[in-house]
């Protein structure tokens, strides 16, 4: 199963940190251990770390509306999102 590595800038980290969004979303697609960072050198970049058991079809979510709306609700800004995948 491979690791993926997600970073971006939110609006509010505290905001992000404490959101049930990730789970909701990313638990359904059968996501596991998925653990969250914040950047110390930047007051607004965060980060996550989770196992994908499917990658196609994380990426496929990715482009939705629902995933949009996740990332809106937590106060991601998605031009700044990058995904990184084990190798």
């Amino acid at each position: 199963m491979p690791t993926i590595l997600a970073y971006h800038d939110v609006k509010d980290v505290k905001h992000w940190l404490t959101s049930p969004r990730r789970k909701e979303v990313f638990e359904p697609l059968g996501c596991t251990n998925i653990r969250t960072f914040v950047d110390p050198q930047a007051s607004n970049r965060v980060g996550l770390v989770m196992d994908v058991p499917d990658m196609g079809r994380l990426e496929e979510f990715m482009k939705s509306k629902q995933a949009a709306d996740a990332m809106e609700y937590d106060g991601v800004l998605p031009e700044t999102l990058v995904i990184l995948t084990q190798s």
